[in-house]
């Protein structure tokens, strides 16, 4: 484990006064998969989270029927650290990373939201949906040519 994951396992250990930050949760989430972390952690994949992620889900949609916001906010920080964890995983294969979810989530919402960011609003048409599923098809159409012309 790195030097600076070190000294942030100690601190981790020692009583807490502030806050945590996002960023902690990160660090947790890395020492938690370190060497001299958890080996339970550590054995996960994507696949095997899977039942997790889902549960974490269900349990907030149960806390907001039944109107619990103490247990709302407990659950939503559940749901966030399997998104933390999902991108840890992904970090460490090369394959993406947390911040890279955040801007593309981030550019999404601007994009999607052109009455409110500017940009091109599409002509609505009732036929054809809202203006959020007419954007969303765009993107999924252009997502979907950039493959096709990758593979090419």
């Amino acid at each position: 484990m790195e030097e600076y994951l070190r000294e942030k396992k100690r601190e981790y250990s020692e009583e807490r006064k502030t806050p945590y930050s996002l960023e902690d949760l990160r660090n947790i989430m890395r020492i938690l998969r370190s060497e001299e972390g958890c080996p339970w952690d550590r054995r996960q994949t994507f696949e095997s989270m899977v039942s997790c992620v889902t549960e974490e889900a269900k349990e907030v949609i149960q806390a907001v029927k039944q109107q619990d916001m103490d247990n709302l906010c407990e659950e939503l920080g559940d749901l966030l650290f399997q998104v933390v964890f999902y991108s840890q995983m992904a970090q460490e294969q090369g394959l993406f990373t947390f911040e890279q979810v955040v801007d593309g989530i981030s550019a999404k919402m601007v994009r999607r939201h052109p009455k409110v960011f500017g940009g091109r609003v599409p002509e609505t048409d009732e036929k054809e949906g809202s203006q959020w599923e007419q954007i969303k098809r765009a993107e999924k159409a252009e997502k979907a040519r950039a493959q096709k012309a990758k593979k090419a």
